[in-house]
């Protein structure tokens, strides 16, 4: 009975869209972009479509600069985001109800592994680019979900509506 509940659980949780990855090999290439379900904040967008190229720079004093940035709807942003840190940094988007989720999930699987192309997982010294659009005006989420991380206050703001 307990392997049927741990592997319904384990089913459902990979499911769930809010399993990620987050152990501490470096992606050196993108996969094929596959069907996506939008989300509340977007979609992946596409490098020839861009609009705006944001420099998101990530520090051990456990914060991100710039820590609010303003957009307007259907921007498809180019993120580079750089590590200028000592320690494995990450910069995932969302929504807070979302982020407090996948947070929840890394303080019971700090190392599990994702690929969503809202999220980059940044080894010390180097940069990860991300590029999403978004598609509805909100306010809407970038932290670092490494445990102890969001918990130091690694989180910024997008508002998403009139410039």
């Amino acid at each position: 009975m307990k392997q049927m509940f741990k592997t319904v659980f384990f089913a459902t949780f990979l499911a769930s869209g809010t399993a990620g990855a987050h152990g501490d090999t470096h992606k050196t290439e993108k996969k094929p972009m596959v069907a996506f379900e939008e989300k509340p904040f977007g979609k992946p967008g596409e490098n020839s479509k861009v609009t705006r190229t944001i420099q998101v720079d990530m520090s051990d004093t456990m914060h991100f600069n710039p820590e609010h940035i303003r957009l307007k709807p259907g921007d498809t942003v180019k993120f580079i985001a750089r590590n200028k840190g000592r320690i494995m940094h990450e910069m995932v988007l969302g929504t807070m109800k979302e982020l407090k989720e996948h947070h929840e999930l890394m303080k019971k699987f700090p190392n599990m592994e994702h690929d969503e192309p809202y999220m980059a997982h940044v080894p010390p010294g180097k940069s990860e680019e991300l590029v999403w659009q978004f598609t509805k005006p909100g306010e809407f989420f970038f932290a670092c979900l490494i445990p102890g991380h969001l918990e130091a206050g690694m989180i910024g703001k997008i508002t998403v509506g009139k410039r």
